[in-house]
């Protein structure tokens, strides 16, 4: 059995909190020009800073994020157009060609494999960062390349890359998941922040306002912009000013970005936020892949509580929830407006809550996980820290409802089923290290 075959549909349990009705259809990020002009300046000063010092100023965190980003890459062969070509080839009446960043990425590999999988053209781009263990990424490439899907190395700031993709294949659409993932992380690297989830988004506007024809953009933005927000659930016309990490405010950021060059030079851009997805083939960062290892491994977990013991709760969305959103995203979206870098009339701009709306405490997903993995896991309680993370997410997704047609139908315990079968397949009950 293939282990990327399609997952059955399954009724999940319904939300607990009512959803609010989202009254627009069309989606201002911002109405106030002071403001946008405002957030541009913050982070181009912040692209400043990281990038265009001078090499007397350095740091070791420099060094780490030239030593897992700024690779050089080969590229350009005839026999590289080949595998290219190829795989943007397109095998459905009215299919679509896209190019799909981060590709060798969680998201990325499910909807590259979901693409093509209908017909449609894919080509991917990753530059396999050692974030988390490369080998796990390597596994996923070799996953995608059976199922026909050339995922080229590179960086989304090699722009030469990048123009020379769109000068071989005419792509219709970009699905941009490339980026660097992980709240607490940011502690340790900001840099790296700024270089893919700012820079690296430029990059890609940048070579795709000046394609003829521009292409569709659907990107990946992020729950945690609603930051210190504590109305539930989270609306898409909520405020998201209040980020609780600097995760958050490079995905805050890219959203500015984004209408940006909407507004400039008419691309039309989705930005879809996820919340907390899980399922096979997942990031190892992630608490319920990570609690698997250590229940496995005889390790004790550490399980964060908010003050006076207050739950800390997510909106835990499978795999296969998010793929349908992401391809809905892409079926849905309007072609840009623009020419040769010139906007030629309104483009089409969306943000849309790609969640489950049923938030689990994270202390009923360890419970989950005991029960399948048949193991006590060592519950070490521990005051959730200020490193970003924030007590709770709950998305309303009646506004992908409506324009997408986005029903969720995995619940927590039938999702962690699967991972679960998965992750014993994969690692062999734990003898296999999961870095």
């Amino acid at each position: 059995m293939s282990q990327m075959k399609h997952i059955d549909n399954i009724p999940s349990t319904p939300g607990k909190f009512k959803m609010e009705k989202s009254p627009y259809n069309r989606l201002r990020l911002h109405s106030s020009l002071a403001k946008l002009t405002f957030w541009s300046f913050v982070f181009l000063g912040l692209i400043f800073v990281f990038f265009f010092r001078s090499p007397s100023t350095s740091s070791p965190v420099a060094s780490d994020l030239s030593r897992r980003s700024l690779r050089t890459y080969s590229y350009g062969s005839p026999g590289w157009e080949k595998k290219v070509i190829a795989s943007a080839k397109i095998r459905s009446r009215n299919g679509m060609s896209v190019l799909v960043t981060g590709a060798a990425g969680f998201v990325g590999t499910h909807v590259s494999a979901a693409l093509k999988r209908r017909g449609d053209g894919v080509v991917g781009l990753d530059n396999f960062n050692d974030y988390y263990d490369p080998s796990l990424k390597r596994a996923r490439q070799e996953l995608l390349e059976r199922s026909g899907v050339y995922i080229v190395e590179g960086d989304i700031n090699d722009v030469t890359l990048l123009k020379k993709l769109f000068d071989i294949v005419p792509f219709t659409h970009v699905m941009h998941l490339a980026a660097q993932a992980g709240v607490r992380y940011a502690m340790e690297n900001p840099s790296s922040y700024v270089h893919s989830n700012i820079a690296g988004l430029v990059s890609v506007l940048e070579v795709c306002k000046n394609a003829n024809p521009q292409p569709a953009i659907v990107w990946a933005s992020s729950s945690s912009v609603y930051g210190l927000n504590t109305k539930v659930p989270f609306s898409e016309k909520d405020r998201t000013d209040q980020p609780a990490s600097l995760y958050a405010a490079t995905k805050k950021a890219g959203e500015e970005i984004a209408h940006t060059y909407n507004h400039i030079y008419g691309l039309s851009l989705t930005g879809l936020r996820f919340f907390t997805v899980y399922g096979p083939w997942g990031r190892p960062d992630m608490a319920y892949f990570f609690f698997t290892k250590d229940i496995l491994k005889g390790k004790s977990i550490q399980i964060f509580e908010a003050a006076n013991h207050g739950t800390v709760a997510r909106d835990f969305t499978y795999i296969d929830d998010i793929v349908k959103g992401c391809l809905a995203a892409l079926d849905t979206a309007e072609k840009s407006t623009g020419s040769g870098g010139k906007k030629k009339g309104p483009a089409q701009l969306r943000v849309y809550n790609l969640g489950n709306t049923s938030p689990v405490p994270v202390i009923d997903l360890v419970s989950i996980l005991e029960r399948l993995l048949k193991v006590k896991a060592k519950r070490l309680m521990m005051k959730l820290p200020r490193n970003g993370d924030v007590q709770f997410t709950h998305a309303n997704i009646s506004l992908a409802q409506r324009e997408l047609g986005y029903k969720p139908t995995t619940d927590l315990q039938t999702g962690l089923k699967k991972f679960v079968r998965w992750y014993l397949s994969f690692y062999g009950n734990g003898k296999k290290s999961a870095q």
